[in-house]
């Protein structure tokens, strides 16, 4: 056998090995996004992200993984949030950024111009079928990507603990605190109270109980009575949790999850005062008086409410760790309290598609 055919067998059987382990990769990545009992994985990530390798800036401990939705309509709120993150942490975070298939690459060119280390998962609404109402009054209200948050684990297979932010958040502290936040033994997730000092003069009054359970759930309907909760227990906001993903995987809190949203859509179980929240009634059921706290100071809300410059002082905004537009009007948008301080945090797109609304000196 000549040299040349030599050297092209061995290139084929280069070839050969390389596809194998190839191969081998995609059956792995398969393995950890399939769930139990379904045909539908709830996402897939997106290897080899622009900018995932890059940071100019000298991070120091372990990764915090940080989980983000990214709707289309709204990628500029999630860039300033994880903007915001990124500057003022001396940690080194990874974003996990789940999307839509229609928003990837608008997601990829406008990171690719930042120091933001990411990796993109594309969100499968199809996981939600059955399991959300099909009315179509309510169509508008259900937004796919809300439901996420209950996947975490999927999204992490190999992470321990981790923390979810709503993309309407400013970070101005250092996450490694709030990924700090310590859990009681047997808890899967931290939240904010509603009732906290910080945040409970912030309530919309005369909307409802939006503090307490009575607000989100139907206390009339059997199967909520057989649960045994107290109606005018404290509430809390699922914008922002710190999760412990082995006791959340230990104790199949997804699949609770799951069936919870599965009996609403059965036997309409949430409550009609805050006809728009479909994300925090199967939290309340799954975690009632089974959840950590989360300091008061990293989850200041209802910087969307109304009125919500009159019940905070800039003082008290520029001391808090983590700002929460829950609400209806958002800080990119016109009449927003405090927009300048997310203002600080936003990156221009630069595809143009993303603009911040803002009152113009000629308004009235």
């Amino acid at each position: 056998m000549t040299l040349r055919r030599v050297n092209v067998v061995i290139l084929v059987l280069l070839s050969i090995a390389f596809l194998i382990i190839v191969h081998r990769n995609l059956l792995n990545l398969s393995d950890f996004l399939r769930q139990d009992n379904s045909d539908v994985a709830p996402g897939m990530i997106l290897p080899f992200e622009t900018g995932f390798f890059s940071d100019r800036k000298v991070r120091t401990g372990a990764e915090i993984p940080v989980v983000i939705t990214a709707a289309e309509e709204r990628l500029g709120a999630a860039v300033a949030a994880m903007n915001s993150v990124n500057q003022n942490s001396r940690a080194s975070v990874v974003f996990s950024i789940v999307t839509l298939n229609e928003s990837v690459e608008h997601l990829r060119t406008w990171l690719s111009k930042t120091d933001i280390r990411h990796k993109i998962i594309t969100f499968e609404p199809k996981i939600l079928e059955g399991k959300i109402s099909q009315d179509p009054q309510k169509a508008d209200l259900v937004k796919p990507l809300s439901f996420a948050r209950f996947y975490m684990p999927m999204f992490l297979p190999d992470a321990e603990k981790a923390i979810y932010l709503d993309d309407d958040v400013i970070v101005q502290g250092d996450i490694q605190e709030l990924f700090d936040t310590s859990l009681k033994p047997g808890h899967a997730a931290a939240f904010s109270e509603d009732c906290d000092s910080a945040s409970s003069k912030g309530i919309v009054r005369g909307a409802g109980n939006q503090n307490s359970y009575i607000g989100f759930l139907d206390f009339k309907k059997e199967a909520i009575k057989k649960l045994g909760l107290r109606a005018n227990t404290c509430s809390f906001n699922p914008g922002v949790i710190v999760a412990n993903l082995t006791e959340w995987k230990h104790q199949n809190i997804t699949r609770q999850l799951e069936q919870w949203m599965e009996r609403n859509v059965r036997e309409d179980l949430y409550g009609k005062t805050l006809a728009d929240t479909f994300i925090t009634p199967p939290l309340l059921i799954v975690f009632y008086k089974h959840h950590s706290s989360i300091d008061p100071m990293w989850h200041v809300r209802h910087l969307g409410a109304t009125g919500a410059g009159n019940r905070y002082s800039p003082q008290f905004v520029k001391a808090a760790k983590l700002l929460h537009w829950n609400g209806h009007f958002k800080p990119w948008g016109r009449t927003s309290s405090f927009s300048d301080v997310w203002d600080k945090w936003y990156i221009p797109d630069p595809t143009g598609k993303f603009h911040p609304i803002r009152r113009h000196s000629g308004d009235k």
